[in-house]
């Protein structure tokens, strides 16, 4: 299964330097933040809305080397909805793709082309 994190350049870059993505939350919660496929623009829109330089990683979760454990949101969605939770650093072979990210006029994130479905 694919699955997404959203970060800056920089911190990405670092991370290909190091050979692992240690985001803040992994000190601070315990884990790293994920998206699903049909999550990741959502979460982009809410926590990142504006911000340029980000990118998109797509994760192979089978090279993972940390569980994921799909867990509620804080403070729980009325939905439902589960968020996966990487527990422990990203490494930067288990990610398959990074998509550089635009915004558009409003501020919100732009679908990647490789990333819109074939019509």
């Amino acid at each position: 299964m694919t699955l997404f994190h959203l970060t800056t350049r920089a911190a990405w870059a670092a991370a290909v330097a190091d050979g692992s993505h240690r985001p803040p939350s992994l000190a601070s919660e315990g884990f790293i933040h994920l998206s699903g496929a049909s999550q990741w623009q959502a979460t982009a829109d809410r926590w990142f809305r504006g911000q340029r330089d980000l990118v998109l990683l797509a994760i192979d979760e089978a090279r993972l080397t940390a569980p994921v454990r799909h867990e509620p949101a804080a403070p729980p969605r009325p939905d439902g909805e589960r968020y996966p939770h990487l527990y422990g650093p990203l490494p930067v072979a288990a990610v398959i793709a990074v998509h550089d990210l635009a915004i558009d006029a409003a501020g919100a994130v732009v679908v990647p082309a490789a990333l819109r479905p074939v019509s």
